[in-house]
């Protein structure tokens, strides 16, 4: 990386690391869609990327963007703690998601066993 990002060039990077279009982006930044263009191109050039998916790689590798998943109250959440080694217990909302997704198994699994 050449130089720091500016604090626009990261609100934009982390935009598009959330899936939202340029269009989205300009609108929510009020900034026109040329302006946008000019700001993710200096990104992709600060970075040393070639487009928007390898800019968020590279800031996500270089410490830029934190990479975990940020998903709670359901398994993906819970699975995302048990990942990072933190007790996932210790929140709530993923505790619960955990058990209704556990239970949700077991009703599948009941429900293909009564089938056979």
């Amino acid at each position: 990386m050449s130089a720091e990002l500016t604090p626009h060039q990261l609100r934009v990077l982390r935009m598009v690391s959330q899936g939202l279009t340029h269009a989205q982006i300009a609108a929510e930044l009020y900034v026109t869609p040329k302006g946008l263009t000019a700001a993710v191109n200096r990104i992709h050039a600060k970075l040393g990327a070639t487009n928007a998916p390898h800019a968020v790689l590279l800031a996500c590798q270089a410490g830029i963007l934190d990479g975990r998943p940020r998903r709670h109250g359901d398994h993906a959440g819970y699975e995302a703690h048990r990942r990072r080694g933190e007790d996932p217990t210790k929140c709530e909302p993923c505790r619960l998601g955990e058990r209704a997704h556990r239970q949700a198994m077991r009703n599948r699994n009941d429900a293909n066993q009564e089938a056979a």
